[in-house]
Parts: structure tokens; sequence; C-alpha cells
């Protein structure tokens, strides 16, 4: 089922562009390479399935995901919005191989195109992404904060007007809060070097992620942040007085 030839990875490539270029937004996607796609995805469910291994579960979707490149590539490319079971798939497994910025490509194509996850997955897509991606920073799958903190306003500007459970939103903002002051995981943060720009930007999004939800475990490390916040204001009221 998988082109192995490049005469082959090309006629794929021509009849999945077709397929993207000629079906109707919101109607599923027409044509005999999506066809063979839904087969191939219908495959590589069942054999996940079969595995109860999460760690192997990933590894085989890593494994697998290449096979769906050209699919993806002429659907971002020429996708007019059509519903596509494959796209929105592979998007949860970019996901769960932590290929954030591929998913972040893909989310923001079915975002504007407002497509559906299979049945499933039982949560609109915007509640999928607030859920994952914000959940896999929280796990600590995101080695570096910076780039963890860019993607995860990727997913605040795609979700921000959406209407998702405030459980899924606070994530985020929980998230937001502790990649803006570099904590990952269960890894430990040294308060007393935060700047005051770190410090008041977290605040205000662990304050946010409260505000939703009561028990999202942010107390804590509000009440730290507003401990520097005022040690930070005190040292400040006390170099002006020695002025």
């Amino acid at each position: 089922m998988k082109p192995t030839s490049p005469a082959q990875r090309h006629m794929a490539r021509v009849l999945a562009e077709k397929a993207a270029a000629t079906s109707v937004h919101g109607e599923p996607v027409q044509g005999s390479a999506y066809d063979l796609m839904c087969a191939k995805l219908i495959t590589d469910r069942q054999r996940l399935k079969q595995i109860q291994s999460i760690k192997k579960k990933i590894e085989v979707k890593r494994e697998i995901l290449p096979d769906y490149n050209e699919w993806v590539e002429s659907t971002l490319k020429y996708g007019k919005g059509a519903q596509d079971t494959v796209l929105v798939t592979v998007l949860v497994w970019y996901i769960d191989t932590g290929d954030y910025a591929r998913a972040l490509e893909v989310a923001h194509y079915c975002m504007f195109h407002n497509l559906s996850l299979p049945d499933q997955y039982n949560r609109n897509l915007a509640t999928m992404l607030l859920d994952e991606i914000p959940g896999e920073y929280l796990a600590g799958r995101f080695e570096n904060p910076k780039e963890a903190l860019a993607t995860l306003k990727a997913v605040q500007l795609m979700t921000v007007d959406e209407d998702v459970p405030d459980q899924a939103m606070a994530k985020l903002y929980k998230a937001l809060g502790y990649a803006q002051i570099g904590k990952i995981g269960n890894g430990d943060i040294e308060f007393d070097q935060l700047s005051e720009d770190d410090t008041s930007r977290a605040l205000d999004y662990l304050r946010k992620a409260l505000d939703l939800t009561d028990g999202i475990g942010v107390k804590k490390d509000i009440e730290r942040l507003e401990r520097r916040l005022k040690q930070l204001a005190d040292a400040k009221t006390q170099t002006q007085a020695q002025a």
C-alpha cells in the first residue's frame, strides 16, 4: 500500500493533490487516493490497537507517519477544507510523537477549516489541542521551555474564541504559566531568581487557570510568585530610597 519507487511516490502525490484540490469544503474528501489512505489508516489503527505499551505505540507511530507525508503536504497546499479523517488522525499522532511543529501546521489548517475529529475521540478539535499539547508540557515531554512557550501561545491563538470546557482552557493557562518560568514536569524552580516580567506573566496565567478550575493545582505556586513579586517590589523601593 505504501509507494516504494520514485514513480509510485510521484503518482501518489499527484492523486493526493487532485483529491485535495477537487474535494468540497465541509464534505468528505473524495477520490481513489483518499480511499487508499483510509484503508492504510484502518490497517495502522488495527496494528496500534494490538500494542499494549504506550512507548511502543509511539515508536510505531513514528515509524508509520512518514507514509502519510505526501498526503499531508498535498492537503495543506491544495486542500479546500474537506472533512479528512486521515489528516485529523495524523494530527493526533504528531502530538503523540512529539512533533509539535508539524502538529501546529496541520492544526492551523484543521482549525481554519473547522474539521472534526473521528467519533472515537469524543471531543472537538480545539478541546483536543488544549488537552494534549499542554498535557505534553506538564508531563515533562518538552525539552525547551522557550520553544514550549511559543507552541503553547500558538495553541492559545488558535483556540481563544472556541467553546471548550473550562478544565481544558485551564490546563493551557497552567502550562503557559509554568513555561514562562521554565518549570517542566515536576522540576524545581528557583523562585528567588525569577525576573519581575516572568513572575508577573506567569502569575497572570496561573491566576487565570485557577479562576477557571479551582482544583488545577497551582495555588502554592501562585503564593510563591506573589511573594517573589513583593520581594522585587520591596527591593525596588529600598533602592529608590537609597538613591
